[in-house]
């Protein structure tokens, strides 16, 4: 193991002691406002629920892997993103999204491997420009913006006829929502595996859209709470990224 790949190894170590560090905090904060406030007993924390047990190793190897990935050059961040990804495929079985459970280990997971393959490769050539993000260019943008809406329609349809087995004008918000999800993780995972900046926007949109299932549709605290920790992580990364990407780079931003 040469010198430049102990280093990034070194690095996603460092970076999962800080997830836990993170994690640990915020599961300490959110206990001590169970005991605190009477109004939200029982309404943070959930430890009785397997799902909600399996969930908190995901998001603290998630949130090593968004740290980790944050250096465009860190393959290794990618093991995490398969370990992440298997664990919330589990957390979406037992909740009973067996939906989601296919996404995450059918088309997740296969995309973890092709990014870690695709930067390890990268990484090999020790070129600099091989490391450097860009932004898709403006005709590849539209496509996916396309694609992106074609996704949320898709799982719109799908949710009314197979999911929910209801009308189309029924529980619209939160299929739009659980859609936007959806298309943006997809998307996000995609591009990320071409170290394309775009991937970060979808990131933020999948945050944001996370934030709003749990405000308008579950009324759940602690994802409202695991959301907008993860939208403050998304951000510090597409900062990272944009700041790393050459001016010649910037595709469809381009003046």
């Amino acid at each position: 193991m040469n010198s430049t790949i102990t280093k990034l190894w070194r690095e996603t170590g460092a970076n999962s002691l800080i997830a836990i560090v993170l994690f640990g905090a915020l599961l300490g904060v959110l206990y001590v406002a169970e005991l605190l406030i009477p109004e939200l007993a029982g309404k943070l924390l959930f430890f009785n629920q397997p799902a909600f047990c399996v969930g908190i190793p995901a998001s603290i190897i998630g949130v090593a892997y968004i740290l980790s990935i944050k250096n465009p050059a860190n393959y290794t961040g990618f093991y995490l993103g398969v370990g992440s990804s298997a664990l919330l495929g589990v957390q979406f079985y037992l909740n009973g999204l067996f939906d989601l459970t296919f996404l995450y280990f059918v088309v997740f997971i296969p995309f973890q491997i092709m990014a870690i393959m695709s930067w390890k490769k990268g990484s090999k050539t020790q070129k600099e420009e091989v490391f450097a993000p860009e932004f898709l260019n403006m005709s590849t943008m539209l496509i996916t913006l396309f694609a992106f809406l074609a996704i949320i329609v898709a799982d719109y349809l799908f949710a009314t006829f197979v999911m929910y087995q209801d009308g189309l004008c029924e529980n619209v918000v939160a299929k739009i929502i659980s859609g936007s999800m959806i298309a943006a993780s997809v998307l996000a995972n995609y591009w990320l595996i071409y170290k394309k900046n775009d991937s970060w926007l979808y990131w933020l949109v999948y945050s944001v859209a996370g934030m709003l299932l749990a405000v308008v549709v579950t009324s759940n605290i602690f994802s409202l709470v695991l959301f907008t920790f993860f939208l403050v992580i998304n951000g510090v990364a597409t900062i990272a990224w944009i700041k790393a990407t050459p001016k010649e780079k910037y595709g469809w931003l381009k003046k």
